[in-house]
């Protein structure tokens, strides 16, 4: 499924005229009511009501679902603001901290009609379920966006480096440590110490802490049963769950574990197998 503008501009606009509301709500419900504000009996006067034990329940549970929909609204703010953002929505249509303009003639009432506490706490608990459906909806959308980032930018290529040279091909091999024959399951490509680690495709990081023989490693998933790995780091730049970008420095070049000096062993892993990475090292980026 591809988002274009429009879906993007339905889904905004939805949310923005949720956030309207509630910000209405929120700010109408901070003025003190008058008497004529709600159906109770003429007799009683505004003391009678804020003493009623009955009434400052409802207006303590009024208090606390306004605080939930305003913690709700800042989060669907920030949400709205990315996703326009990533959208390529201009700024000035969508500006998520302010009210939705309105306007029209001025129309009076004669004998307006209040809602009583438990009518607006009703009213306040359905909008509460609209914007919960809205927020999930918007967590969808991001979602979505986010799938089609790493599927576009998944393919994988290049060298893990921007600077150095390739040290030690994939495959049998002279042990630096031991001088007996052993099998490389990467690559090797040396340079400076603090040089940068790239990430040769889109995923989410795996692993990101030391390992037995790896030193500091740095795993990435890009899914479709393949893996990258990223050996002998220095300094580790993202941690497991972070999603990054092909291209994006990980990692800063090091020795940790079983290493004679700096430089990243890189790995490819197909459905949890290590295959020969050069034909991907010197593979064309789409």
């Amino acid at each position: 499924m591809k988002l274009n503008k429009f879906h993007w501009i339905s889904a905004v606009s939805a949310f923005a005229l949720a956030s309207g509301v509630i910000f209405h709500l929120m700010f109408t419900a901070d003025e003190v009511p008058s008497q004529n504000n709600y159906a109770l009996n003429q007799d009683f006067d505004q003391q009678d009501l804020v003493d009623s034990h009955a009434d400052e329940q409802q207006l303590m549970a009024l208090t606390l679902r306004l605080a939930e929909l305003q913690s709700q609204v800042l989060r669907l703010n920030a949400l709205g603001d990315r996703l326009a953002s990533e959208a390529n929505i201009p700024e000035k249509e969508f500006n998520f901290g302010e009210l939705p303009p309105s306007g029209g003639p001025l129309s009076e009432v004669d004998d307006p009609q209040f809602l009583s506490l438990s009518d607006l706490l009703l009213s306040i608990s359905d909008l509460t379920g609209q914007i919960n459906r809205e927020e999930k909806q918007l967590q969808l959308l991001e979602s979505v966006t986010l799938g089609h980032h790493i599927e576009n930018s998944s393919y994988l290529s290049g060298r893990p480096i921007s600077k150095g040279w390739l040290s030690s091909y994939f495959g049998m091999r002279k042990d630096p440590f031991s001088g007996r024959p052993a099998m490389h399951k990467g690559v090797d490509f040396a340079g400076k110490e603090d040089a940068a680690i790239i990430a040769t495709a889109s995923g989410v990081v795996s692993w990101a802490e030391p390992r037995y023989g790896y030193g500091n490693l740095i795993e990435i998933d890009h899914g479709a049963g393949l893996k990258t790995r990223y050996g002998h780091n220095k300094t580790l730049l993202v941690k497991v769950g972070d999603v990054v970008s092909k291209g994006q420095v990980i990692a800063r070049m090091g020795s940790t574990g079983r290493s004679t000096g700096p430089h990243v062993h890189y790995e490819i892993l197909r459905n949890g197998n290590q295959i020969n990475p050069i034909k991907y090292v010197y593979r064309k980026a789409k």
